[in-house]
């Protein structure tokens, strides 16, 4: 979780670099590569703000602390419960953080044609005890994603997986549409 923690953009674009680095030879596509990856992203920011005030449902911090007031007798409130990071003030569903990662790598899986990739990622916060983390393909990356954002105590698993599929929709159809 503190891994992550991190300016997500300067993380993603960081590890793009590498990536464009390590795969291709003309700078045409790397430039190409950036571009589509900067435009999907962007894009799928604009679709997760949309889906969050639509939506507009509540953090896990609300759901803990007020489950009794949920309609269910099953559940149980623990008005002391925090989350690892800050709750962010906008509603979670759909995740940011996925849509952000999905867009871009799922960009990166169009462009070179394959999920199965060997790549790192680095964490600009100090302390943590794995950095950078290595990945083989891309889907391992876009997994752990979902999983920390869970762990941080930030989003439910819905929002971290509906946030990667609409970073990957609007991948496919930025790869489409442009360049």
């Amino acid at each position: 979780a503190l891994f992550w923690t991190a300016n997500p953009i300067s993380t993603w674009y960081s590890a793009l670099r590498g990536i464009a680095a390590a795969n291709m030879t003309n700078i045409g596509d790397s430039a190409r590569l950036f571009a589509l990856a900067a435009l999907a992203a962007a894009d799928a920011q604009m679709t997760i703000y949309d889906s969050k005030y639509h939506f507009n449902f509540w953090r896990p911090v609300t759901a803990i602390r007020y489950a009794s007031d949920d309609g269910n007798p099953d559940t149980i409130e623990d008005p002391t419960w925090t989350p690892y990071l800050q709750t962010p003030p906008y509603p979670d569903y759909s995740s940011g953080a996925n849509a952000l990662a999905s867009s871009i790598l799922s960009t990166v899986e169009l462009v070179l044609g394959t999920d199965a990739l060997n790549f790192s990622i680095s964490s600009a916060v100090a302390g943590v005890s794995t950095n950078p983390r290595q990945y083989t393909s891309i889907s391992a990356a876009l997994d752990d994603i979902v999983e920390v954002r869970i762990l941080q105590g930030i989003h439910f698993r819905s929002a971290d997986v509906e946030g990667r599929r609409q970073g990957a929709r609007v991948a496919h159809w930025a790869y489409q549409k442009f360049l």
